[in-house]
């Protein structure tokens, strides 16, 4: 008895997962003129202003744009799915590379890490530098902090942007294309779902990250739904550093102190990433992880580079072996 053939469109997030890496690889990030999430955070500044109803304005931010993030995401797939010559069965050529450039835009992990690099290396040549390098990852002001206090920030900004950068984007476009490949696995829906699941994240996120401030009435709704949306994320994060630290038992030493940062996730990866390296990672007046651990030294610092890497192919081996998976089951099905 023969298999029953892979439908293109089953595969197709696959190969837009493929060269969403490859991009993030080569080119870290695209140009910020043509950036989607400059371009989406450009229309969030007009929201971030004194409003009668804050509230009411928060909310309808929180609910409308990232699902206008989806759509726009999402249809242009769809748009490019019907350009070019039809092969085989949809969707035809241009979707894939067009689904692979806006995964691209969503995620970050090769700009993490280099910039993390940096600020690390800076530590022990040009502190001063350091501190103003490290706003690029951290809002806490630098100015008093001392070298392994910057590169205690570093790191934790590291783990936690490889859960709000990476794995929360991966995890919307596996879900979307996952929906997709449910209903309609010979046509461009697994390919545009999945886009705009990620795009839906991503946009997500991005408003907690511009509006999700306790000064900012108006992003009350933003920083809740983001809390809401990276519960899974933060503690999946959490599994893929502590698999690419080749010891699961760090979750449960992290679980111990994942509670102590004021968000109900951001300490997951933090926490991990600080039991994974046998490393202190403390924000004064707010949390101290692995207290009674050494701050980070630069091999620590240069050891936590190397870990969210590694822990980012971890994630995206998992997306990819989920899709693999769901493809399987669409071909016999």
């Amino acid at each position: 008895m023969s298999l029953p053939a892979t439908p293109v469109s089953a595969v197709a997030p696959l190969a837009a997962l493929a060269i969403a890496v490859a991009l993030d690889l080569a080119v870290a990030e695209p140009p910020a003129r043509v950036h989607p999430v400059a371009l989406f955070g450009s229309v969030v500044e007009r929201v971030d202003r004194e409003w009668a109803r804050p509230g009411l304005a928060g909310g309808a931010a929180a609910g409308g744009l990232p699902l206008l993030a989806a759509a726009v995401a999402g249809g242009t797939v769809r748009a490019a799915a019907g350009v070019g010559p039809r092969v085989g069965v949809d969707p035809r050529p241009l979707a894939v590379p067009v689904a692979g450039a806006l995964l691209f835009s969503t995620v970050s992990l090769r700009m993490l890490r280099d910039v993390t690099a940096e600020v690390v290396a800076l530590t022990e040549s040009d502190p001063d530098a350091a501190r103003e390098s490290v706003r690029a990852l951290v809002g806490r002001d630098a100015a008093d902090l001392s070298p392994a206090a910057l590169r205690s920030a570093a790191v934790e900004s590291a783990a936690e942007n490889l859960a709000d950068g990476f794995v929360a984007p991966l995890a919307g476009f596996a879900a979307g294309a996952t929906v997709g490949l449910a209903v309609a696995p010979a046509t461009p829906l697994p390919l545009a779902g999945g886009v705009a699941g990620a795009a839906w994240v991503k946009a997500v996120n991005t408003l907690d990250s511009m509006l999700g401030y306790r000064s900012k009435p108006v992003g009350r709704a933003s920083a809740r739904l983001d809390d809401a949306v990276m519960y899974l994320p933060a503690r999946a994060t959490a599994g893929c550093l502590a698999v690419a630290a080749g010891s699961i038992g760090t979750l449960s030493r992290a679980r111990s102190w994942a509670r102590e940062p004021a968000s109900p996730n951001s300490g997951w990866p933090m926490a991990t990433a600080a039991a994974a390296l046998d490393v202190r990672l403390a924000k004064p007046e707010h949390y101290a992880l692995n207290p009674t651990a050494a701050a980070p030294s630069v091999a620590d610092a240069e050891r936590a580079v190397r870990l969210v890497g590694v822990a980012g192919g971890v994630a995206v081996a998992g997306t990819a072996g989920w899709l693999a998976a769901v493809a399987g089951v669409v071909a016999w099905s």
